[in-house]
């Protein structure tokens, strides 16, 4: 770094080297190639494989940013990208039927996750049920980052999670469901718009609220909150997701990478070939 200096201050006199040295450290740390802006940040890519439009949102946990204002509009075959803090801990949804209100005063947008009407839910957390991505980064990409699918309260779409590294992608992926949980739904979980057609599932916490469900107070332990004939209904279509509070083994991963792709419906019901999106 004092080579950098040096150099630096020969080509301008009019500085001691003691008034200079601290900007000059500065500005060579920032612009040496292995400057710590980029190693800092991970790049999330957000797709849709679905036949129809999705509205992604994000909402961060306490003390960490929101990215991407909090959710945007994603047509079929498009992809997002972002970046996200090196610490960013938060999770990732899709919404699904919305009709936003260009005024605002809406309170519902979507029909499921929506997040009080707004396309940007600038921190907010939607309505359940929702399939729900969560992330913990660290700023050591040397270190691993954790992530998972959660059915916990509920299930809307599909979704799979993987490294961009092709390399990585095997051991380090969330696969997406192997069955139509909509489909699948019993009628007291079922969430079903307008025209009559299911649109979401919910867990059995979510629509009973009982602790035996929820895993709370006297079932608050892994030995007392035991799988229920839903979470095993959630497990068998998705094996790879959290299909309730205490699932074992937990299907939670762990990676060293800076880029993720999180898709939606990754079994390409639309078929569509992606392309990015702004």
């Amino acid at each position: 770094m004092q080579q950098y200096c040096s150099i630096i201050y020969h080509l301008i006199t009019n500085f001691s080297i003691m008034t200079f040295l601290p900007l000059c450290i500065a500005l060579v740390w920032l612009f040496l190639p292995s400057g710590n802006l980029q190693a800092h940040a991970s790049t999330l890519y957000v797709s849709n494989k679905c036949p129809f439009p999705i509205w992604p949102a994000t909402a961060p946990n306490q003390g960490h940013p929101v990215l991407a204002n909090g959710g945007f509009h994603l047509q079929p075959g498009k992809t997002r990208k972002f970046q996200a803090p090196g610490d960013w801990t938060g999770r990732i949804w899709a919404r699904t039927g919305c009709n936003f209100d260009p005024t605002g005063n809406r309170k519902s947008a979507c029909e499921t996750g929506d997040c009080d009407g707004k396309l940007e839910c600038n921190g907010t957390i939607g309505i359940p049920p929702a399939t729900l991505v969560e992330f913990t980064l660290q700023i050591d990409k040397k270190k691993p980052n954790f992530y998972d699918v959660s059915l916990v309260d509920g299930y809307n779409l599909p979704v799979h999670v993987s490294p961009r590294s092709p390399a990585a992608e095997s051991k380090c992926h969330i696969g997406g469901c192997s069955g139509n949980l909509k489909a699948a739904c019993p009628a007291e979980l079922q969430v079903v718009n307008g025209r009559g057609e299911i649109v979401a599932c919910k867990s059995a916490c979510l629509a009973f609220n009982l602790d035996s469900f929820c895993c709370r107070n006297e079932y608050g332990t892994p030995e007392k909150c035991r799988p229920s004939v839903y979470s095993k209904m959630f497990k068998d279509a998705c094996p790879s997701y959290f299909s309730y509070a205490f699932d074992a083994p937990p299907p939670l991963v762990n990676c060293a990478a800076d880029e993720y792709v999180i898709t939606f419906c990754p079994e390409k019901w639309g078929g569509a070939v992606d392309h990015m999106s702004d």
